[in-house]
């Protein structure tokens, strides 16, 4: 069986034949960089990461580029507010994303641009659409320049609407538009409001691009005219893919041949957002739990699936993700099953469900399911059957990115390192309550030994005269 993908532009379950065989471009709309990522935002760069090992496990060349949107409305407001640089706001949480990302084991695209990076080309290619018909600047002398929604034939294809069903575009001053579903692809600079560091010199005076652009530009750049999968969240269905669409194939490109959307994370039915109040951030999760159980319980539910987030459900996770560790230490080391699955180590189940439009529900259930075998192996002092399954069992984890050698989990971050402070305080704090009892039935040489053995494991010891406390020593 080959692999299948629901394709949001047709509403089916396609074969996946990508443009150039045994190549796959893959662009995927990243975040725009304004606040602290919660667990709903980093979903999807985890639900696209699997998709691109996958593809990668299947044999394919894969160039996977994610944008980052460091200029927009937003960020020039929250910067206004704290009384900061937008570029500053901007690069912080870049940097705080960056680091959440690597705290859950995504790897790095091929190619990360930002929209600042890019704005000659989105300036081309408004020009192109200007010169074909299907964009103007706005009369009113504003600077601002429209697509013109009703120019484009096929707009609204993707989402299947018709352009009289659609509410206006809210993204720029509706006094210079022909038409109030209208979107910017420039925005001309505001003097009065805005600071000069966010604008850039146009034919059509400064600004700054409209957030649609900039993905078209981008993905056009790095992945050409046409390429195979476009991805992102739900949410960007309408307008922003919508847009893309239209202005891409407005100025002569093939865009994308498939468009896959991961579903939202939810709290109380409600999308998970800054706006709502209702935000986890990732390092606040990750002084509970470890990285790789957040991302297991990110990859068991289906990517088209909404999750409504609940620390219970986090906490059965963790329970179902125990019971692998724990057959896995049982087993002990395992000959040749590091990182790097190849087909030929996985479990036929687990990659028909796999190639059924990412079926990770149904390829978490084989994981157990050969989990549950080597159980039963060790049970019947059968080493050898044990083996097998835990390398099975280590490759599937590896397709998710749980392998437990990945050398993104041994870099202790999140609770891995919460946990083992609080082991190591648990454990020394036992120590200088027995080296207490010691002194106090004046057994001297037993106070000194507890404290040399203590001191021994590079841990210094300070008595006070609210007791003893203890602080790693100087390496």
């Amino acid at each position: 069986m080959s692999l299948r993908i629901y394709d949001t532009a047709t509403r089916e379950v396609r074969d996946f034949v990508p443009l150039v065989e045994g190549k796959v471009g893959l662009y995927v709309c990243g975040l725009t960089v304004q606040s602290e990522p919660h667990v709903g935002h980093v979903r999807s760069g985890v639900n696209f990461d699997v998709l691109q090992r996958w593809l990668r496990v299947l044999g394919y060349d894969v160039t996977f580029i994610r944008n980052t949107t460091d200029i927009d409305d937003k960020i020039l407001a929250k910067a206004a507010e704290q009384g900061r640089p937008w570029y500053n706001l901007a690069y912080t949480m870049h940097r705080e994303l960056t680091r959440a990302y690597a705290s859950l084991n995504v790897a790095p695209p091929t190619y990360e641009p930002a929209a600042t990076g890019h704005v000659p080309e989105m300036v081309e290619l408004i020009e192109t659409l200007i010169e074909r018909g299907h964009a103007y600047p706005a009369a009113d002398g504003s600077g601002d320049v429209y697509f013109d929604v009703r120019s484009f034939a096929d707009y609204g294809a993707l989402t299947r609407q018709k352009v009289e069903d659609m509410e206006a575009a809210p993204d720029a001053d509706p006094r210079g538009k022909r038409d109030p579903r209208d979107f910017a692809l420039w925005k001309g600079w505001k003097s009065q409001s805005e600071p000069r560091t966010a604008s850039w010199p146009s034919p059509w005076g400064r600004g700054r691009p409209g957030w649609h652009i900039e993905c078209s530009a981008m993905a056009a750049k790095y992945l050409g005219d046409a390429f195979d999968i476009h991805g992102g969240g739900m949410d960007l269905r309408f307008p922003h893919h919508e847009n893309e669409q239209a202005q891409s194939r407005a100025a002569g490109q093939a865009f994308a041949s498939y468009w896959m959307h991961n579903a939202w994370i939810t709290t109380a039915g409600e999308k998970m957002s800054k706006s709502l109040g209702n935000s986890l951030t990732i390092p606040a999760v990750l002084k509970k739990y470890r990285g790789i159980e957040l991302r297991y319980y990110l990859v068991q539910a289906h990517y088209r699936s909404h999750v409504e987030f609940s620390f219970e459900a986090l906490d059965e996770a963790v329970t179902g993700f125990g019971r692998i560790e724990s057959f896995l230490e049982r087993v002990g080391e395992v000959e040749d099953a590091g990182p790097g699955a190849t087909l030929a180590d996985l479990p036929d189940a687990f990659v028909a469900a796999m190639n059924d439009d990412l079926g990770t529900p149904a390829a978490v259930a084989v994981i157990h399911d050969t989990v549950r075998a080597g159980n039963k192996a060790l049970a019947d002092a059968d080493a050898a059957s044990a083996q097998r399954a835990a390398k099975e069992v280590l490759a599937m984890l590896d397709v998710f990115g749980l392998h437990p050698a990945d050398e993104a989990w041994a870099q202790g971050t999140g609770g891995d390192t919460d946990r083992l402070t609080e082991a190591v305080d648990a454990l020394v704090a036992g120590l200088l309550e027995q080296r207490q009892q010691a002194r106090a039935d004046k057994d001297f040489a037993a106070a000194d030994a507890i404290r040399d053995r203590i001191k021994a494991a590079g841990i210094e010891i300070e008595d006070t005269p609210q007791g003893p406390r203890w602080s790693l020593g100087q390496s």
